[in-house]
């Protein structure tokens, strides 16, 4: 792991199929720590501009850190990437040469506990990326009906014990709000198992993605973002989203195709573009990351 805390996924193939060159104006869309930003940034130059937006103020600080003193005009922004639009008002620009979205979380995110997104260690269950929301995921399984829960974790995650944990979780809060991760975790388990050496992956990640998703509307930003970021792209301007999971992935081909069918963009990646066997080994939370990549026509 790289000393930001974070490693950027696909890193060279992002900035290569995003074809950044000296000069340019692109918006990295979900700043994070940095990684893509900086190598972005590096070839820009002086006379290119980066525009950088990221939900989370902590990471957005800290990308802020990283990026001085980068020889490109930069300008940096508090906000979703579904506020594109008026992000790129507020800097007079109306097209741009690149556009990139990194729909991932990163490591720093899922580690500390003040965020809520990991079952980890026993944390507020708060799970918000941007403290401008106002719902948690606590409000979510204290307050939402059973059905309701049980439609929201199988349609975002695919749960198929769905319905057994909805009723678990409206059974307790009847005794007592659910308020940590760890509880919530554990009800999972007593709904559907506890872990198990045969489990890839842990019982609740599903239950916590899918919290995570509602909490910060991450499809209908997702949508947003698909449906006005092809408008401002130049001719011949990229648009690059990496996804993690099936659910996003589909979002953006389908986005893709659709553009593609009106003859407005062009799709570069027939097949979404994953990481080798070298980022694999250095880098495992790589390992379900999809490129694809859009040319305005």
């Amino acid at each position: 792991m790289t000393s930001a805390g974070h490693d950027p996924v696909m890193l060279n193939e992002v900035v290569d199929l995003l074809q950044v060159a000296p000069g340019q104006t692109v918006v990295d869309c979900t700043l994070g720590r940095g990684g893509h930003a900086s190598a972005i940034a590096s070839r820009l130059g002086s006379e290119g501009l980066l525009i950088g937006l990221d939900a989370d103020p902590r990471n957005l600080e800290y990308a802020r850190g990283r990026l001085e003193g980068c020889a490109c005009r930069l300008r940096l922004f508090h906000a979703n990437f579904a506020e594109l639009e008026e992000v790129l008002e507020e800097c007079e620009v109306e097209s741009v040469d690149g556009i990139l979205a990194d729909l991932g979380l990163s490591t720093n995110q899922i580690m500390t506990p003040e965020y809520g997104l990991s079952f980890a260690t026993d944390a507020p269950l708060d799970m918000r990326i941007d403290p401008r929301s106002t719902v948690t995921a606590a409000d979510i399984v204290n307050r939402w009906q059973e059905s309701a829960i049980a439609n929201l974790l199988y349609h975002m995650a695919d749960e198929r014990g769905s319905r057994r944990i909805a009723r678990r979780i409206v059974e307790r809060r009847k005794v007592a709000p659910i308020r940590t991760t760890g509880e919530l975790a554990q009800l999972v388990y007593e709904a559907i198992g506890k872990p198990s050496p045969k489990d890839k992956i842990d019982p609740a990640t599903r239950t916590f993605m899918a919290l995570r998703m509602a909490v910060n509307a991450e499809t209908e930003n997702l949508e947003c973002l698909l449906e006005v970021a092809p408008k401002h792209l130049k001719v011949g301007g990229r648009l690059a989203v990496i996804s993690f999971h099936s659910g996003e992935d589909r979002i953006v081909k389908m986005a893709f195709r659709a553009a593609e069918k009106v003859n407005f963009g062009r799709v570069i990646t027939r097949k979404p573009l994953v990481p080798g066997d070298d980022e694999l080994r250095d880098n495992p939370r790589s390992r379900s990351s999809k490129l694809r990549v859009l040319e305005r026509i």
